[in-house]
């Protein structure tokens, strides 16, 4: 497997164990009978809870773009070392994202995730 694909699949991976750190981090918080269930009543989740579910559903939000120009890239060709340089900046920044958010850091978190974003960029950068 090329390195820009093992990245694909650790980002992957990382998004993984993020869902299941804010699962457990709100059954810490609501409950089980209460994410079982539909929901409907279900108080805002805050604290520890509040941040893990939020920093998983940031990522969700750029997963789709980080796959979609990893894949362009591999299909086209295109995986040099500046791409390398994308996946492994968006990779890192996510890791630092997410544990930043997860502590509650507000300022060093959006600076991580702005190096995520210099990661997409590069990958962009490298397909047009």
């Amino acid at each position: 497997m090329t390195p820009d694909l093992k990245i694909l699949i650790w980002v992957v991976a990382l998004t993984f164990v993020e869902v299941v750190a804010a699962a457990l981090a709100s059954m810490g918080q609501v409950g089980l009978p209460m994410l079982a269930g539909n929901r409907e009543s279900m108080p805002p989740l805050t604290g520890l809870a509040g941040r893990a579910r939020r920093a998983h559903l940031n990522m969700l939000e750029s997963l789709p773009l980080f796959i979609g120009l990893v894949l362009a890239a591999h299909i086209a060709g295109k995986v040099n070392d500046t791409v390398m340089l994308g996946c492994q900046l968006f990779f890192w920044g996510r890791v630092a994202h997410w544990l930043l958010y997860l502590a509650g850091i507000p300022w060093v978190r959006t600076a991580a995730w702005a190096v995520s974003v210099v990661g997409l960029i590069l990958l962009f950068i490298q397909l047009v």
